[in-house]
C-alpha cells in the first residue's frame, strides 16, 4: 500500500530522506568499519598476507579492492538498463525494493564469511555492494520528483545527515557487542562481530518500509509497452548523452564530478583498510577499538559537515563551495601520507568527516539543479551514477594496483590527492551565471 502525497510536502520529503537512515548502516558497518576490521583479522589470525584466489596469490588489501572494483563495474553496466526500464514502466519503487532486499540479505550472508569458503564470502560482499549502490540509482532519481529546486539542497543534506546519525546508532550497538560481548551472552568477540552483519541487514530492511510506504511508484512513460522494452535503458542512456551537447554546464560539471568523485569514493571505501594495515596500533584490541572510533568520528562530524556545506553554498554558490572542498581534500591526502600514529589518524578522520558529507550532498543537489526540464529523471540520474561508478572502478583498481606494486597504500593516497587537484581545475571551468542560482 502507498500513500499519495503532493510534491514538496514535508511528509514525502521526510519519507524520502529516511531511506538514508535505513541503508547507510551498510556504508558504515560493512563498507567502512566492522567488516574491514573483521576481514583483516581473519588474515592476521591465519598468519596470512596473501591468499590463493582467482588463479593467483593476492594480498588481502588489493584483493578486496579488486572485488570492489568489479562490483562497481557491474553496477555501472546494469544501472542504465534498469533505470531506463523503471522510467518506461513507471515503477521505480519496485527496483528500489529489489536492490534494497538483495543488499540487506547479502549483508546477513556475511555472517558465514571465512577464508575456507572465500568465494562464498566474497560473493556476499559483492552482492551487498551491488544491492546498496544500485538501490541508490533509483533513490537519487526521486529527488527532483519529490522536491522543488529550492528544497533540494536542504533535503539532500537532511538525507545524508539522517544516514550518518542512524548508522552511528547501529555502529555503537555493534561496538558494545564486540567490546563488551559478555554483556550480551557471547563467549568471545568473534560471534558478535558476525552478528553485526545480521543486524545491518535487518536494520536496512526494517526502516526502509517507511520510505516504501510513502514514495510514489514513479513517472510512467507515455509510450506503449513494446517487446524490446529491455533495450529501453540503453536508448535512454544514449538520449541523455546526446542531450549533454545542449547542456554545456551539465556536461562540464559531470566531467569534474567524475574525477573528484573517483577520489572521494575511493577514500571512503579504502580508509579503514589503510588504517588497519599502515598504522602502528600496538595490538589487535587497540586496532579494533581505534578504527571503529575513527569511523564514528567521521560519521559524527560528517552529519554537521553536510549541514555546514549546505549553508555555505547558499551564500557563495555550489561550484565555488565544491572547489573549496576539493582543496581541503588535497591537504588531507598529503597529510595522510605521513600519518603513523593513532592520534594522527584521528585528526585525519575528523577532517575527512567534515568534507565527506558535504561533498556528497552538494554534488547530488548540484547535479539535480543542472538537469534540463524532464520527467525522465531516472535515466539522467543513472548517467550521474554511471559516471560515479566507473570512477570508482578506476579509482579502486588503481589504488589496489599501486599498493600491490609498491607494497604500500601510502603511495595510493598521493594518487588520490592528484585527482582532487584535477577536480578543482575542472570545477572552475564550469560556466555559471548569477541567474542560474548556482554561482
Amino acid at each position: 500500500m502507498t500513500r499519495t502525497l503532493e510534491k514538496g510536502s514535508k511528509k514525502l520529503l521526510w519519507a524520502w530522506a529516511f531511506y538514508d537512515w535505513a541503508n547507510s548502516v551498510y556504508s558504515l558497518v560493512i563498507a567502512s568499519a566492522v567488516f574491514p576490521i573483521f576481514y583483516g583479522a581473519l588474515f592476521r589470525e591465519a598468519n596470512l598476507e596473501k591468499i590463493h584466489v582467482f588463479g593467483g596469490d593476492i594480498a588481502r588489501a588489493p584483493l578486496i579492492s579488486y572485488v570492489t572494483a568489479l562490483a562497481f563495474l557491474v553496477v555501472s553496466m546494469i544501472s542504465p538498463l534498469l533505470s531506463g526500464i523503471a522510467d518506461y514502466t513507471g515503477n521505480k519503487k519496485i527496483f528500489l525494493k529489489f536492490f534494497c532486499y538483495l543488499g540487506a540479505f547479502s549483508c546477513i550472508g556475511l555472517y558465514w564469511f571465512s577464508l575456507e569458503h572465500i568465494y562464498i564470502g566474497l560473493t556476499c560482499y559483492f552482492l551487498a555492494l551491488i544491492g546498496f549502490w544500485a538501490s541508490l540509482v533509483f533513490y537519487n532519481s526521486y529527488l527532483p520528483d519529490i522536491a522543488y529546486p529550492e528544497q533540494q539542497d536542504s533535503i539532500s543534506a537532511k538525507g545524508y545527515s539522517l544516514g550518518y546519525i542512524g548508522s552511528v546508532v547501529l555502529l555503537i550497538l555493534c561496538l558494545l557487542m564486540i567490546i563488551k560481548y559478555e554483556w550480551f551472552g557471547f563467549s568471545g568477540a568473534g560471534a558478535p562481530t558476525r552478528m553485526s552483519f545480521i543486524l545491518t541487514g535487518l536494520w536496512w530492511i526494517g526502516f526502509s518500509q517507511y520510505t516504501f510506504y510513502y514514495l510514489p511508484r514513479g513517472n510512467a512513460s507515455n509510450g506503449k509497452y513494446h517487446k524490446d522494452v529491455l533495450f529501453k535503458g540503453f536508448k535512454e542512456l544514449k538520449k541523455v548523452w546526446n542531450r549533454l551537447g545542449d547542456s554545456p554546464k551539465l556536461k562540464q560539471y559531470l566531467g569534474a564530478f567524475f574525477v573528484y568523485s573517483m577520489g572521494v569514493q575511493t577514500v571512503m571505501l579504502a580508509a579503514t583498510y589503510f588504517g588497519e594495515e599502515e598504522l602502528e596500533w600496538g595490538g589487535a584490541d587497540e586496532r579494533t577499538f581505534g578504527l571503529i572510533i575513527s569511523i564514528l568520528l567521521i560519521q559524527v562530524v560528517a552529519a554537521a559537515g553536510a549541514w555546514i556545506t549546505s549553508r555555505i553554498s547558499a551564500h557563495v554558490g555550489n561550484i565555488k563551495t565544491l572547489a573549496g572542498i576539493n582543496m581541503f581534500w588535497v591537504i588531507i591526502c598529503i597529510y595522510a601520507y605521513f600519518v603513523i600514529s593513532p592520534v594522527q589518524f584521528y585528526i585525519a578522520a575528523a577532517f575527512v568527516g567534515l568534507v565527506m558529507g558535504g561533498i556528497q550532498s552538494l554534488s547530488r543537489s548540484t547535479y539535480s539543479k543542472f538537469l534540463p526540464e524532464t520527467e525522465d529523471t531516472a535515466s539522467f540520474f543513472s548517467f550521474y551514477d554511471v559516471a560515479e561508478k566507473i570512477g570508482i572502478v578506476i579509482g579502486m583498481f588503481l589504488y589496489g594496483f599501486i599498493a600491490q606494486v609498491t607494497g604500500s597504500m601510502r603511495n595510493s593516497v598521493l594518487f588520490l590527492g592528484g585527482l582532487f587537484v584535477i577536480g578543482i581545475f575542472l570545477l572552475l571551468r564550469v560556466e555559471v551565471t548569477k541567474k542560474s542560482k548556482i554561482i
